[in-house]
């Protein structure tokens, strides 16, 4: 690899970052709404509070924006290095982790008011593993057929993304990176879980 590869390879951890820092639900809702999601709804800035408090539109945009953020980088960095090959697969799993840390916590909101992940999450590993994110996607239709809650469907995918992966792509760096960021899903979910053991978490659709 020549001298302007490497010096690439920093570079693109820093604009992973970066973009994942770009909070697309609340440039969205600014800009289309006299709302700042930041206090509306659950106060999340993901593609389904969006939906709920903006409509189905954001939200759209929104979840195409996030998932953007984590397929970008992700595509550029297997260009640089591929995906086959130990350090290779380190250098990727770290580009979708550093565009998830800015997601989480983003540098353009002071690091507060991050998303949850999934949609970012999603956007890298279409990516790093299509077949693998194939399967959680069925996985997150099933759980929301079953149970009408998005952040179970989110859930159930963050679940089965990390198996999908080791399965499709017999790569233990790639399935410990899955299992990590299925791990951070989790625990930004915390509330979400509360409240659907309470009974209080919102549904997608209503029933009379």
């Amino acid at each position: 690899m020549d001298i302007v590869n490497i010096l690439k390879l920093p570079a693109l951890l820093i604009f992973a970052y970066i973009l994942g820092s770009i909070p697309c639900g609340v440039i969205l809702t600014k800009l289309f709404t006299p709302l700042d999601i930041r206090k509306n709804g659950s106060g999340n800035t993901g593609a389904t509070n969006v939906k709920r408090i903006a409509g189905t539109t954001l939200g759209v945009l929104t979840l195409a924006g996030d998932m953007f953020k984590g397929l970008l980088p992700v595509y550029l960095a297997i260009n640089l290095t591929g995906v086959n090959g130990f350090w290779a697969e380190i250098y990727v799993s770290l580009i979708a982790v550093s565009a998830l840390s800015g997601h989480f916590y983003p540098v353009f909101l002071k690091f507060k008011c991050g998303g949850k992940g999934v949609a970012t999450t999603a956007g890298a590993f279409i990516i790093i593993s299509p077949i693998a994110c194939f399967f959680a996607l069925l996985t997150f239709i099933m759980f929301i057929c079953l149970c009408n809650r998005v952040s179970v469907g989110s859930l159930g995918a963050a679940l089965i993304l990390p198996v999908a992966v080791w399965k499709a792509t017999n790569s233990k760096v790639l399935a410990i990176c899955a299992a990590s960021i299925s791990i951070l899903i989790y625990l930004r979910h915390i509330e979400n879980i509360k409240r659907v053991f309470s009974g209080t978490e919102p549904v997608i659709w209503k029933y009379r």
